[in-house]
């Protein structure tokens, strides 16, 4: 399961699974606005990564970013770690 730390948002961490098809799956946001959240785990469920990393991001609320901006960033992240350990 991949772990992201947020930056300026009530959720603290999202985590998610990403499968061999890269759907997103068991997404999962600790702290924050629990049905809200909720309900944009459930959206995102067997979306296409790079979908989920393209509408989400750039969604603001407070600090200049949101809950699904962060989750667009995680997966961004996540996509230069999978780069990176196929680069070793």
């Amino acid at each position: 399961m991949f772990t992201y730390s947020t930056k300026g948002t009530c959720s603290r961490q999202i985590l998610f699974n990403v499968d061999a098809d890269n759907k997103m799956r068991d997404v999962r946001f600790i702290g924050g606005c629990g049905g809200n959240l909720q309900g944009i785990a459930r959206l995102v469920d067997g979306k296409d990564i790079d979908e989920v990393e393209a509408l989400l991001a750039g969604i603001r609320c407070r600090n200049n970013t949101s809950c699904p901006d962060q989750l667009s960033k995680a997966v961004t992240e996540y996509k230069a770690r999978q780069t990176a350990g196929s680069e070793k």
